[in-house]
């Protein structure tokens, strides 16, 4: 395939494509998932997103995917991170009843600054200044972006949210440790297992039978997450933690653009400044990658004519 091949000559390159499209892919299910939530309880949401997925990994893996993951010697780990994201978002969702959407968006995407300082101490990770400039830069444009009203405070939702961005951020680092030794649908089939496990227990009391509509706006949320729980487990397969950290912000472009397809919202000035802020660090990342790769790639060369 090309992409093996683009991957094998530029693994870092292609790790943040496959992140990029991942949060489009979030993006996406984010705002289906918005428009559902006024009419169905979010465990039942999950329920549906994530008995989507295990189908869909059960029918792609068959037998071999059940044997290879009742052999997995990660099964601790695998169902730990499981937990830890699902923690994630039920602090999100908690929080969102007493926040502005603005103020949970800005607070929460903390977390690719969370994810690039985890990476050093968990990981080890040498993080170069271009990276710790980019994610910087896109956390100042979130903020400009998003433009919350001030004196937030430090009140119990700001700590969920706070709190549930160190947990996304740590089990992103999670993802980074467990994809050395496991296939990306097997962490898939763990995580969502554990999911459609906790949500199910909810179901006697939450469920509300939904129309066609409503089922397959639910199944297409589940392929929209597995599509993007994929290309995030390949990206962070393929390149450092601290790297594809800052690229998370481009899901808020994504956001934007998908709000005035779906409900006709107009960005204001500020939202243009914060997207361009967001490019423009991602943009850096990128060319001092090139740009170290392409000296490292120079000095190995005078090396080897020095050999000769």
């Amino acid at each position: 395939m090309i992409a093996d091949r683009f991957a094998a000559r530029s693994p870092r390159l292609m790790g943040v494509l496959f992140a990029i499209g991942a949060y489009f892919m979030f993006s996406w299910q984010d705002a289906a998932v918005k428009w559902l939530a006024t009419s169905y309880a979010v465990p039942q949401l999950l329920f549906m997103r994530s008995i989507t997925i295990v189908v869909l990994c059960l029918a792609i893996g068959r037998r071999p995917l059940l044997t290879q993951a009742i052999a997995s010697r990660r099964k601790p780990a695998l169902l730990f991170r499981g937990l830890v994201i699902l923690a994630a978002w039920l602090c999100y969702y908690s929080a969102s009843r007493r926040l502005q959407l603005a103020e949970m968006v800005t607070i929460y995407f903390a977390a690719p600054l969370i994810i690039t300082v985890l990476s050093v101490f968990l990981l080890h990770e040498h993080v170069r200044w271009q990276r710790w400039a980019g994610t910087l830069l896109g956390f100042a444009g979130v903020i400009v972006a998003c433009a919350p009203g001030g004196g937030v405070g430090l009140s119990w939702p700001v700590l969920l949210v706070l709190l549930a961005a160190l947990l996304w951020g740590y089990s992103n680092i999670l993802v980074r440790q467990i994809s050395q030794s496991e296939t990306t649908i097997v962490q898939m089939l763990f995580s969502n297992g554990v999911y459609v496990a906790a949500s199910a227990l909810s179901l006697p009391w939450v469920w509300e039978t939904p129309g066609w509509t409503a089922v397959l706006l639910m199944t297409g949320v589940g392929l929209a997450g597995a599509a993007g729980q994929y290309l995030l487990f390949e990206g962070f397969r393929l390149a450092a933690a601290s790297l594809i950290a800052p690229f998370e912000y481009s899901s808020l472009i994504w956001a934007f653009i998908l709000s005035y397809l779906v409900w006709g919202d107009i960005p204001r000035p500020g939202v243009f400044l914060g997207a361009g802020l967001i490019a423009v660090s991602g943009l850096l990342i990128v060319l001092g990658e090139w740009w170290t790769d392409r000296a490292m790639a120079g000095q190995l060369s005078a090396r080897s004519s020095q050999g000769k």
